[in-house]
């Protein structure tokens, strides 16, 4: 499967906003949007207007980014939400936000999305019981998130069990670290989305 392999901190100058791609080095002086708050390339610090397709592109872009997804994956989850009922923008925030890697990543379990794909697809996790090593399983309401026993002398699980304690989970999730068990208590809401996003654009684009 096609992947992006450059540097993610190029991904964060050219949207202009930190996506978290590199964890905890975000929250550091040594963000790359902190020592370069410009875009990337040769021409970067001379570009500064976009036409209103450009910013709904971007806007686009920056979403697909946040979540890391591909342009096909983006496009499905866009045309499921367009046929879903309610506003299609608030549907797909509440699919992306619904998928088991952002969930992961959420509750604390991995330090960044990409980290907590990555503890997926190696079996980190079981969802109600059984494994699930799919990073775009959607979840739903009453699911049970738990780390796999099997795995659970790993440090990646022991660091993520850390980590927990110290995060603050959005309301639609808990975790219980006696019983090491995450639960989705209700589906995500718009207001549920903390992220710089203005979904209407990227309706806008794809309605052109």
């Amino acid at each position: 499967m096609a992947r992006y392999t450059d540097s993610v901190c190029r991904l964060c100058r050219r949207e202009g906003v930190k996506l978290f791609l590199k964890a905890t080095r975000c929250e550091t002086a040594k963000c790359a949007i902190e020592k370069r708050a410009y875009l990337p390339g040769q021409h970067g610090q001379g570009r500064k207007k976009f036409s209103e397709y450009g910013v709904q592109l971007r806007e686009k872009q920056k979403v697909k980014r946040f979540y890391g997804l591909l342009e096909k994956q983006f496009r499905i989850y866009f045309a499921a939400a367009d046929k879903q009922k309610g506003v299609t923008g608030e549907n797909l925030l509440q699919k992306l936000e619904s998928r088991l890697d952002n969930v992961v990543y959420r509750m604390g379990l991995g330090e960044s999305r990409s980290a907590a794909r990555q503890l997926i697809g190696h079996n980190h996790f079981l969802v109600n019981g059984k494994r699930v090593n799919i990073p775009s399983y959607i979840v739903k309401k009453g699911d049970v998130i738990s780390p796999n026993q099997r795995k659970a002398d790993k440090a990646p699980i022991k660091k993520a069990l850390e980590r927990v304690k110290e995060k603050t989970l959005p309301h639609w999730l808990s975790f219980d670290l006696e019983s090491k068990q995450g639960l989705v208590q209700s589906l995500p809401t718009r207001e549920d989305v903390s992220l710089p996003i203005e979904e209407q654009l990227i309706v806008e684009l794809y309605s052109r």
